[in-house]
């Protein structure tokens, strides 16, 4: 696919490129071998502060030394109860150094979850990032037996603090340099007795679905998987990424911090969740990895953006995106591309499509990889369009992450592509579910032994809940989540997130539960985007007092109306939406309508808001 971009560097990597049986043993060896080169920037202040491989491994050894000083044992398990940072990052590996086990607590856990969280993986020492955070687990402590220290990363109000339970980093770390001069060898003693089949992290399941599961992964899958993450797509230390999704997700935890570890890619944290706008355009990563609400996001900011442009500029962004359009169509169907679009493509790039990466902040980027959730396929091709290949991946916490890519010379939108070279993907000749199996399949569910036989077959094949079909070259495409799929009351089987997907591509919607099973025909729950349809409203004289007055305003409901029809015309009628209703409340990860990842429970949706479902049908 040369003709839009080169591939060369995204071919995959084979060799091993650091040693280590284990995730502490890889760590190790890399900052011995990298040394004063940089591996993390955080923002401070304001200022990008830099992290040396030394650097890094001089805070991992205090760290580790400080919760050897603490009477932590091999085997025991802390968690991490914070938003994505460079402290997490030590946490973890510090942890892993020790012998331990490293579990990811949500930073919009309530209290109660993590009371869950802690309980049911026996955590002895809680890492917390701040007062916010802090209280959470001090509300909760006196139901946590188990629990003996509190570590604290961002002290600030907390300085008068005087509680025994509660330590702060700083103090971590020094407890660790006293402990480190007493016993220089300790923590290398832990690292080399540290065993690729012993457990490593654990990862809790959002839970869709009930209680969140605690899915166990060994040393020997991690390290398995991060090589294998190299033969799909492979990156190294010219590469830098932007770290900001959860670390307690698997995406980011393999995907981003132990991915960047083993190929030396520098990672960058945004200064928090609301930042990421922003700051992607500071780091301009050359590797961006992100769900679709990012992609989306980005796409909905520039459509507004042109919106409020001139005419002239209008014009011009038409005239390139079309030619960018007509390439990538080309490309996809894999028919050579004329010499003189090359030309028109050239000129359409400096024109606008190189504003337009500018403005998004993907301008260095060689590939953008998507996955966590569908994606509307126009929206692939937008950024095809713009001369950036987008490579879905597609697998699951329980895979260790990515099982089928799509490879950069063959995109296939619409499609999770073949599998990855790493394990096996099938579909189930019964139900048409796809099935993995693997060293990267996880070890099975904490304290669960029943659903991990519910999950795992006797044959060792892994079944993801996602139904699916596979093409002659091998490329699979997801269908729908098993438990999703709507049968009308006329008997249509109808595919919901196919039409979810098409929903979340306008700039105004955010999300969409599409309802319908038993039901005469379809209705659907529309969560708006607040701040793109705040600013209709105010260019459009709309008036509206708050959240709720703005959803059931008459000309809001005509623009999301009109999103609906655009959608229906792409669909038999059979498959298209009847009718709609706007959720009128805000929410947000702490909501229980949300999961983490901030995608809506179908399950809840459903119960919660049955008297408006109800009154669709009427």
């Amino acid at each position: 696919m040369s003709n839009l971009w080169d591939p060369s560097r995204t071919q995959p990597e084979t060799k091993v490129v650091m040693p280590g049986d284990t995730i502490p043993a890889i760590f190790w060896n890399a900052a011995k071998a990298r040394g004063d080169k940089v591996w993390l920037r955080q923002k401070e202040l304001g200022i990008w502060r830099i992290w040396t491989w030394q650097q890094t491994a001089t805070a991992v050894r205090e760290i580790g030394n400080g919760l050897l000083s603490l009477g932590f044992s091999a085997h025991e398990t802390a968690s991490v109860l914070s938003n994505t940072n460079v402290e997490w990052v030590l946490s973890d590996l510090a942890i892993l150094s020790a012998g331990g086990v490293a579990n990811g607590i949500y930073p919009t856990d309530a209290a109660e979850q993590v009371h869950y969280l802690c309980d049911d993986s026996s955590t002895t020492i809680l890492f917390v990032e701040d007062d916010e955070q802090l209280d959470k687990a001090l509300e909760v402590r006196e139901r946590l037996p188990k629990l003996r220290k509190i570590v604290v990363f961002d002290m600030e109000g907390l300085r008068d603090l005087n509680d025994p339970q509660v330590i702060s980093l700083a103090q971590l770390r020094e407890l660790g340099r006293m402990y480190g001069l007493e016993h220089p060898k300790a923590l290398d003693e832990r690292v080399a007795a540290c065993q690729p089949e012993e457990l490593a992290i654990l990862i809790y399941t959002s839970g869709t679905t009930g209680k969140p599961k605690g899915a166990m992964h060994n040393h020997k899958a991690l390290v398995y998987t991060v090589r294998g993450y190299n033969t799909l797509i492979a990156q190294d230390e010219t590469d830098e990424r932007m770290c900001f999704l959860p670390l307690c997700h698997v995406a980011e935890r393999l995907g981003g911090e132990y991915f960047a570890m083993y190929t030396g890619t520098i990672l960058n944290f945004v200064e928090n969740p609301e930042t990421v706008p922003e700051n992607v355009r500071e780091i301009a990563p050359t590797v961006f990895t992100a769900v679709p609400r990012v992609w989306e996001k980005f796409y909905s900011g520039v459509m507004i953006t042109l919106k409020e442009a001139s005419r002239l500029q209008q014009l011009a962004y038409g005239w390139s995106i079309g030619v960018g359009t007509r390439i990538a169509d080309l490309v996809l169907a894999k028919q050579p591309v004329p010499g003189s679009l090359k030309l028109q493509f050239q000129i359409a790039k400096v024109l606008a499509l190189n504003n337009v990466r500018k403005l998004i902040g993907v301008h260095r980027a060689r590939f953008l990889v998507t996955g966590a959730a569908p994606i509307s396929p126009d929206l692939v091709r937008w950024y095809l369009a713009l001369g950036l290949p987008m490579l879905e991946v597609w697998g699951m916490t329980e895979s260790c992450g990515a099982s089928t890519g799509m490879p950069a010379d063959r995109i296939k939108p619409g499609s999770i592509g073949p599998a990855t070279s790493y394990n096996e993907v099938k579909l189930d000749p019964a139900t048409g579910e796809i099935l993995v199996r693997g060293p990267n399949v996880f070890m099975g569910y904490l304290n669960q032994p029943e659903k991990t036989a519910e999950t795992i077959d006797k044959d060792g094949w892994l079944h993801t809940g996602d139904v699916g079909t596979v093409d002659e070259e091998g490329f699979f495409r997801i269908t729908d989540r098993m438990k999703d799929i709507i049968i009308t009351a006329g008997g249509k089987n109808i595919t919901p997130s196919e039409l979810e997907n098409e929903l979340k591509f306008s700039p105004y919607v955010t999300d969409a539960v599409v309802i319908g099973d038993k039901r005469p025909y379809l209705t659907v729950i529309v969560m708006i985007d607040q701040e793109n349809v705040e600013k209709y409203a105010q260019d459009n004289d709309v008036p509206f007092s708050n959240y709720a007055s703005l959803t059931k305003s008459a000309e809001v409901q005509a623009l999301i109306q009109a999103e609906v029809e655009r959608v229906n015309k792409k669909f038999a009628r059979v498959e298209q939406i009847k009718k709609f209703w706007l959720l009128d409340t805000q929410l947000s990860a702490e909501d229980e309508e949300l999961t983490p990842t901030m995608k809506l429970k179908r399950k809840l949706v459903q119960q919660k808001y049955a008297a408006q479902i109800d009154a669709m049908y009427r």
